[in-house]
């Protein structure tokens, strides 16, 4: 009796060894145009296997990939696509760039600090001001959850005429900023209130 793992280790154990049986017959078929045909019929079976998968994007450029790397790149036919570079395969990936500028401050995150310096620039309106509203409660939220203590507000207006290299210079008195812990707590007890009346 034989068993399966004596042919030896499946390439792409995700289609079986049916399949990588069917790829190592295809590349012993003499005629051209049979083995292509051959070929066809295999891609089409694969196909069949991931359904789910068929919307995807180059999906079938994908499987013709996958049965010249289960062939060991030993099928001579004509691929409707460009097949993958074999000296590709084991190659390490490209190195992911970082951003080479640093965070002033790493709480609040790149990305509230960018927004804060476009919109420094924007011009004097209700926008401006709804914007500005919104970023000084956010890093209240970030400085909150990195912090765990009272937040004062004076410290995200100074942090934010920083970041904003001055453009942006709030008054405690006329800017009020909300307690995010105080809208937390009245959004449970408002979640509660409302439960307790479906109930009756």
């Amino acid at each position: 009796m034989e068993y399966p793992s004596s042919e030896g280790n499946l390439i792409l154990p995700e289609y079986g060894r049916h399949v990588q049986q069917m790829v190592n017959h295809a590349i012993t078929i003499e005629d051209r145009e049979e083995r292509s045909r051959c070929v066809r019929s295999i891609v089409t079976i694969m196909g069949n296997m991931f359904p789910h998968l068929r919307d995807v994007n180059d999906f079938k450029h994908k499987l013709w990939d996958h049965v010249a790397i289960m062939s060991d790149f030993k099928l001579d036919i004509d691929f409707p696509y460009e097949i993958v570079d074999p000296g590709k395969l084991n190659a390490p990936p490209d190195r992911v760039p970082y951003p080479a500028n640093k965070m002033r401050y790493v709480h609040y995150g790149s990305t509230l600090e960018k927004m804060i310096e476009r919109v420094a620039d924007y011009e004097e309106g209700e926008e401006r001001n709804e914007l500005i509203r919104l970023i000084a409660n956010q890093m209240k939220k970030c400085f909150q959850s990195w912090n765990k203590e009272v937040v004062d507000n004076r410290k995200i207006f100074t942090d934010l005429k920083e970041l904003s290299k001055g453009k942006i210079d709030l008054d405690e008195e006329n800017f009020k900023l909300s307690e995010p812990r105080e809208n937390y707590y009245n959004n449970s007890q408002n979640k509660k209130y409302n439960y307790k009346q479906r109930k009756k």
